[in-house]
């Protein structure tokens, strides 16, 4: 189980994406459509950690915008270890800078989380898919290719837990 802080999109940034997992699931991809109940949301991740307190999290943050309206340009796909397929906005300054921010922030409040999620390591994406097949691998890349590049704007951001029914609003 994963408990993330997540950066919201834009309304029509997110139907973009999920279009994108529509197509997946009919290419015979699992996407993120399906995961959870339909109760995940195309976001990036700033924090994943086994769990979060969400509470705690939010008073760490406090006083710190933490949606601020980054402009994204989502404009390549990725894969992970174990098939994870994801989009990749252009880490510019300004997002790097948010995501440090707020990691300093959580470590002042002794609130970490998983090491890929460190300044310095992190890759920021959009999760599409977490278990490819692949025979399918082709077929995914090539339906992410089609729809890139996605322009989007943060405008929301939540600390969730979905496994264990936390959301929480920062």
């Amino acid at each position: 189980m994963v408990a993330a802080l997540e950066l919201y999109l834009d309304p029509v940034a997110e139907k973009r994406i999920r279009t994108l997992w529509d197509a997946l699931a009919r290419a015979g991809v699992p996407s993120m459509r399906d995961l959870l109940k339909g109760r995940h949301r195309p976001h990036v991740s700033l924090i994943g950690a086994p769990e979060l307190d969400g509470p705690a999290v939010a008073a760490a943050l406090r006083g710190m915008r933490v949606a601020v309206p980054l402009d994204l340009r989502f404009d390549f796909a990725g894969q992970f270890l174990g098939r994870v397929l994801w989009l990749g906005p252009v880490p510019t300054a300004e997002l790097l800078a948010h995501h440090a921010a707020v990691h300093a922030r959580l470590a002042e409040a002794g609130i970490g989380g998983f090491e890929v999620y460190r300044p310095g390591r992190w890759t920021p994406h959009c999760t599409l898919s977490m278990r490819v097949p692949f025979p399918k691998l082709l077929d995914a890349l090539r339906l992410c290719m089609d729809v890139l590049p996605i322009e989007a704007t943060v405008v929301a951001a939540a600390v969730a837990d979905h496994s264990r029914g936390v959301f929480v609003p920062l």
